[in-house]
């Protein structure tokens, strides 16, 4: 079972605090998120100070997240949905415009999402509403050519679906059904290209052993980009 740990350095007169989630990975993946905490997944056999020292010399790279979402003069644990705050969208950062109208409807221009509601509450759910309205449409634009390519391994999912997950950005099922989690939205595409290839992947080779990465590798040379853009700017 995965087990998470807290633990801390010190980066000269700064305290950085951090989870960590021992997994099945090769590589250990540090993520800030908008709160300011920090989470990290780590290869199981890491040891503490190991992690230590990783940490230490992204400890830069740390604090500039931190101070990134602290301009934006609001705390965000938990998301307000009013006007001027900053939400992301396919790896772009959108200002929120909330306004009140006749009519329930969520859209996007130049750098704004404006969300139109007959009453303010609701905003988060129009919102979060509209994601997955948009992961419905994108995610199964990107996903289309990369199945196509993938028949030549006569593999095929069975579905894709989309959901809700706090800790996963996609799995694939032994049966060959993918999920992919909704909050890729927030993401670029190249990101989301990679989980979706990833999940692809499985449908051949169930583990994460070298044939695997070899056939990732093969059909996205740069997928070790990905995943890190896509875990600095979204874990």
């Amino acid at each position: 079972m995965d087990q998470i740990k807290r633990d801390h350095i010190l980066y000269g007169s700064t305290t950085i605090a951090y989870d960590i989630e021992f997994v099945e990975r090769k590589t250990l993946g540090i993520c800030v998120n908008p709160d300011g905490s920090v989470f990290l997944k780590a290869p199981k056999d890491s040891t503490l100070e190991k992690i230590q020292q990783k940490v230490h010399k992204r400890a830069a790279w740390i604090l500039k997240q931190k101070r990134y979402f602290e301009s934006f003069g609001m705390p965000t644990t938990q998301r307000q949905y009013i006007s001027g705050e900053s939400h992301l969208y396919l790896g772009r950062q959108y200002m929120l415009k909330v306004t009140k109208g006749e009519i329930n409807d969520v859209h996007y221009r130049n750098n704004i999402i404006e969300i139109e509601c007959r009453h303010r509450k609701d905003a988060g759910v129009l919102l979060q509403a509209w994601y997955h309205k948009r992961a419905n449409i994108k995610f199964q634009e990107y996903a289309t050519p990369i199945i196509k390519r993938f028949t030549a391994y006569q593999v095929m999912p069975k579905s894709i679906t989309i959901k809700k997950m706090d800790k996963r950005w996609g799995y694939c099922t032994e049966d060959g059904h993918i999920t992919l989690n909704h909050r890729l939205i927030c993401a670029p595409r190249c990101c989301i290209e990679y989980v979706i290839t990833h999940e692809m992947c499985h449908l051949i080779h169930r583990n994460h052993n070298k044939e695997f990465y070899a056939l990732l590798s093969q059909e996205m040379p740069h997928w070790e980009k990905w995943k890190m853009k896509l875990e600095r700017l979204m874990m």
